[in-house]
């Protein structure tokens, strides 16, 4: 082979190289390739990972040590239907989520996270699977007459347990809260510890979470405010919308998923799954979706 003739194949061998290289990809990317990876990869695989915020009752472990929840059942339900049969779920807290999903230490993410401007910007939100309000617990028979969040904004003695990253902390402050009142907690035990040493006088959080707290507490010493007022943040209700999430690429793996959430809004087989859980049917999230949710409120 003469020097031009292995010069001209040289040059050959590395286009040919390079065409095969963007052709394929590594599905890392924002293209259409990248779209359609993570739903493809897991199954392949057969199975996938997913990051879920301990909060019962979307995520936790039963006293046999599984995982399961509100959000645990819906996404084992949904996957076994899209073809991936095993879910490895991790129980994480709920401020290392989009983290984590960023860092693809997970595939999707869900349990107890609500659809706001904000997050619409970070990750791409399924339908909602449910509609909830706040929640209020104080020590038993009410001593600082708190009653909403503006009550223990106007007492400023008053202090209020709250999860590191949740949403009711925006709310909080919304409402006249001050930073000093708000005695931030990494998750739920934390939030009853603290009002049970007095660390706090109140702790909220989702209104069926923190009935299932109570609950489990067991203690005679705590009550949930019964007329708690639903708080307000310019002029609108908080009323929040619950539901998984995916990166900004993973397209197709969210339109799947949301096709068999659909689905089982319209066979009642949802409410099934939330009633297991301590919701009702005023936790239904009605015709709302993700798309509606993201945009009124930007």
């Amino acid at each position: 082979m003469t020097k031009s003739m292995r010069k001209r194949w040289l040059t050959l061998t590395i286009a040919a190289t390079l065409l095969l290289g963007a052709c394929s990809g590594n599905g890392n990317g924002n293209g259409n390739k990248g779209q359609t990876n993570t739903l493809l990869k897991a199954k392949e695989q057969g199975y996938i990972t997913i990051g879920f915020a301990g909060e019962n009752p979307y995520a936790y472990k039963d006293e046999n040590g599984e995982l399961t929840g509100e959000a645990v059942e819906i996404a084992r339900t949904i996957l076994s239907r899209l073809g991936i049969e095993e879910m490895r779920g991790e129980l994480t807290e709920f401020s290392g989520l989009i983290a984590g999903l960023d860092a693809r230490r997970f595939d999707m993410i869900t349990a107890g996270m609500f659809i706001n401007p904000e997050r619409c910007k970070a990750v791409s939100f399924a339908d909602p699977e449910y509609s909830i309000g706040e929640g209020l617990a104080v020590k038993a028979g009410n001593p600082k007459e708190l009653t909403s969040y503006k009550a223990i904004a106007d007492n400023k003695d008053a202090k209020v347990a709250v999860m590191s990253g949740a949403v009711e902390i925006g709310y909080l402050q919304a409402n006249g809260v001050t930073e000093k009142q708000l005695v931030i907690v990494p998750d739920q035990d934390a939030a009853i510890s603290a009002l049970q040493s007095g660390r706090a006088d109140a702790m909220t959080m989702t209104g069926p979470a923190l009935q299932s707290r109570l609950e489990e507490a067991g203690d005679d010493g705590l009550e949930r405010v019964m007329d708690f007022e639903q708080p307000m943040v310019d002029g609108a209700s908080v009323r929040g919308y619950g539901a998984s999430a995916f990166r900004m690429e993973d397209t197709e793996f969210r339109d799947a998923f949301n096709a068999e959430l659909n689905k089982m809004k319209e066979n009642g087989e949802l409410l099934q799954i939330l009633q297991q859980f301590g919701f009702t049917e005023q936790e239904l999230p009605g015709d709302a979706t993700s798309a509606q949710l993201c945009s009124s409120q930007a």
